[in-house]
């Protein structure tokens, strides 16, 4: 074999070994092979202050207060599960995924859209809100509402993958009937 061959197939050799580990820094197909499971309980209100002495006792704060509900669909990988819009009684406004279950990959965010489940793909990032990244791919889960956004005003909930800009799955939300 000549210098130069040898020359050759040693640089191809180092190409694909670069290849390789941008592939699996980039695209991550190692988390096609596990879940991350989280279970959070739905947050619950602080204990009211004690009485004092001769005070009446301060009444229980409500519970929680679903606000919409939609059930998941599956986009580009199966999805499943509730996603729950929820007012705490401190006020708080949490999405909330239940039973929820889908593929693990990289960069996944869970956002509020004005696009609908089934809607255009690349319509569920022009009008968003990030609740921020995916906490597990499979469990329940909770993501708190900034004050100032009004959860209600929104369509959908998506699990986004913004490495790829692909929504893993969706859930349009219809305001509850149950107060």
């Amino acid at each position: 074999m000549t210098a130069r061959r040898r020359t050759w197939i040693g640089l191809a050799a180092v190409g694909a070994v670069l290849l390789a580990a941008v592939a699996l820094v980039w695209f991550q197909p190692q988390k096609l092979f596990y879940d991350q499971r989280v279970d959070e309980a739905l947050p619950s209100a602080d204990a009211p202050p004690s009485a004092g002495a001769g005070q009446p006792a301060p009444a229980a704060p409500p519970g929680p207060v679903d606000l919409a509900t939609g059930t998941f669909v599956s986009r580009e990988h199966d999805t499943t599960g509730t996603a729950r819009v929820v007012a705490l009684p401190d006020g708080q406004v949490v999405v909330r995924l239940e039973g929820f279950a889908t593929s693990n990959g990289p960069a996944l965010y869970v956002y509020l859209s004005q696009n609908t489940a089934q809607g255009e793909e690349a319509a569920f990032d022009d009008e968003f809100v990030d609740l921020g990244p995916l906490k597990g791919n499979v469990g329940d889960q909770n993501y708190a509402v900034p004050e100032d956004v009004d959860a209600t005003a929104w369509t959908s909930v998506v699990v986004w993958c913004d490495r790829f800009d692909a929504a893993f799955g969706a859930a349009d939300l219809r305001p509850s009937t149950a107060t």
